[in-house]
């Protein structure tokens, strides 16, 4: 019996190893040395004097994009990037109180008491334009929920998300 116990939980493991190595494919590190040309050239001639932190491949939806995180005029950025150097969107680290007021009250009065752990201003780039998108704003309740929550510059909140609680 014990033998059965222990194989089972083997399989168990090998499962879940294997399951977290398929739900993670699409994603990978990559080193900045190691990214496209077309991708740096990109994101040098958009932000020129970033310094290049990490970078990360993904695939959604069959497409390809590199998330290639910078540090650009004391600013920390997410910049997405095709493989062929187009870039297709950006999330810029700001201070919560750099937010519109009507957007920081929404946030409080959804959330009373929450602190706020992070807030980036996203955007989409269309052509040679950058249309701001929505406030991605990570908080942690005041139950100790972790909540993602977009947020738009007149308040409404666009989405929600409670972080799941690993088990």
């Amino acid at each position: 019996m014990k033998k059965l116990a222990g194989w089972f939980a083997g399989v168990a493991v090998v499962a879940v190893a294997t399951l977290g190595v398929a739900l993670g494919a699409d994603e990978e590190k990559v080193a900045i040395d190691k990214l496209p040309k077309a991708v740096v050239d990109a994101i040098k001639a958009r932000f020129a004097g970033a310094e290049l932190k990490a970078a990360e491949k993904e695939t959604e939806g069959g497409k390809t994009v590199y998330d290639v995180e910078i540090k650009y005029k004391g600013a920390n950025y997410e910049v997405a990037v095709t493989p062929e150097g187009k870039i297709t969107g950006y999330e810029k680290q700001i201070d919560a109180k750099d937010m519109p007021s009507a957007a920081s009250k929404a946030l409080e009065d959804k959330y009373p008491k929450a602190t706020i752990k992070l807030v980036e201003e996203v955007y989409k780039v269309e052509g040679r334009e950058d249309k701001f998108e929505y406030y991605e704003v990570a908080l942690v309740t005041a139950d100790k929920k972790k909540v993602e929550a977009h947020v738009a510059k007149d308040g409404k909140i666009l989405k929600a998300k409670e972080e799941k609680k690993k088990e």
